[in-house]
């Protein structure tokens, strides 16, 4: 797959990262498996647990930023065991939340820093330090970590709130994340500048000159649009399912489901971004969401609803690895954290927007019909920007 020798070290440190998106991904995403059943336990409007979404993506997004910035100044080593830790202790405690405001301090704030911090980004970095000519696949292969916890962690994690309710799933979450902490800290101990090609100054634009350019510009509001999408479906979809008569356990898995098509999609993304380029991938991932909000506004059947939770899936994952490869390529390395740490805020803080709206139209319209036609048309407009920075790629 990578056509070249791969050292022991590097393939570790792809492992690594496997590893850490592994529960990292399947922890972010819990919250949309016990959405309805924790609304029901304390009669709370699903706008509720909107807003707590929604903070902890703008909390996240935040520490994203700053953990990328970190990875291009500190041993990430530093951030992702501090991120796992406080991951493991915050979401830990939400098996004991009673009020929204404890929902909003643990899962909205604590757990959105250490999520934020043992994120995409920093292995981002990490991975491409060690991967300089395949920075596509290389990633692609870690952040598939994400997708086989969503399949794994959430499948468990949906056994486990049928059998033993949803105060266990945040309690089984803590264990998971605390189980890690001494794993990383062992295994990046001497990993903190990758490659010996990591000794020479990168070369690339500063933020400022990244800044004056469209290409930019074009990139950061096709990634609003991206996470706008993603964080409303991966909020949502169990809801939705469950609205329409699925059965709690089918529902469940649908966030299951979602991961294992998104692993598909973030393999094939890495790839062909390393032997073409990242735009032909992300043309792809926003003509099949035209297809399937179209879909699921003219059908709501069982089929209807499983056949857009796994074709959405097969989507979710498809820009995660190409941030860095868009980044580097027009921009080089020299902010690389910063600059993909930037566009990974952006589209969190739209993803919060995009969880909160879903939440709050279901309370006014009782359905989630006027989401699906906002995000079919933001596909669109998020189809022509891809087409845009084709254009402007040949003049930059």
């Amino acid at each position: 797959m990578f056509g070249q020798k791969i050292s022991r070290s590097s393939l570790a440190i792809v492992a690594i990262g496997f590893v850490v998106l592994f529960i990292n991904g399947g922890s972010r995403n819990a919250i949309g498996l016990v959405l309805k059943p924790m609304a029901d336990t304390f009669g709370w409007e699903r706008g509720t647990l909107g807003e707590t979404v929604a903070l902890f993506l703008f909390v996240s997004a935040l520490c994203v930023f700053f953990s990328g910035h970190l990875a291009d100044r500190i041993s990430l080593r530093s951030i992702l065991g501090g991120g796992l830790f406080i991951s493991a202790t915050s979401i830990g405690l939400m098996s004991l939340v009673t009020e929204p405001w404890h929902a909003l301090l643990l899962y909205g704030v604590a757990f959105a820093i250490g999520n934020g911090l043992a994120s995409i980004t920093p292995i981002g970095v990490m991975v491409s330090r060690q991967f300089p000519e395949k920075v596509g696949t290389a990633n692609s292969i870690a952040i598939s970590g994400m997708g086989f916890g969503q399949l794994v962690i959430i499948a468990a994690l949906a056994a486990i709130l049928v059998g033993l309710g949803w105060r266990s799933v945040f309690l089984w979450l803590g264990i998971v994340n605390l189980a890690l902490v001494p794993f990383v800290l062992w295994a990046v101990r001497d990993q903190k500048t990758g490659s010996s090609a990591d000794k020479r100054p990168p070369s690339g634009s500063s933020v400022g000159e990244t800044f004056r350019t469209r290409y930019f510009w074009l990139l950061i509001t096709m990634y609003g649009i991206c996470g706008f999408q993603d964080f409303f479906a991966a909020t949502h979809v169990v809801a939705f399912a469950l609205d329409q008569g699925l059965k709690p356990l089918l529902a469940g898995n649908l966030l299951a489901f979602m991961g294992l098509a998104g692993l598909v999609g973030v393999i094939a993304a890495g790839t062909w971004s390393d032997r073409f380029s990242p735009i032909g991938a992300t043309v792809i991932c926003f003509i099949v969401r035209i297809v399937i909000f179209a879909m699921v506004l003219i059908s709501k059947d069982s089929w209807s609803v499983t056949a857009f939770a796994v074709l959405y899936g097969f989507t979710y994952w498809i820009t995660a690895p190409l941030a860095v490869v868009f980044v580097r390529n027009a921009f080089g390395a020299r902010n690389l954290g910063s600059l993909s740490g930037m566009i990974t805020m952006v589209h969190q803080f739209c993803g919060g927007l995009g969880a909160w709206a879903g939440a709050v139209i279901f309370d006014a319209d009782g359905s989630y019909d006027t989401t699906f036609v906002i995000m079919l048309s933001c596909s669109v407009v998020a189809l022509l920007l891809a087409f845009s920075l084709r254009a402007a790629q040949r003049n930059y």
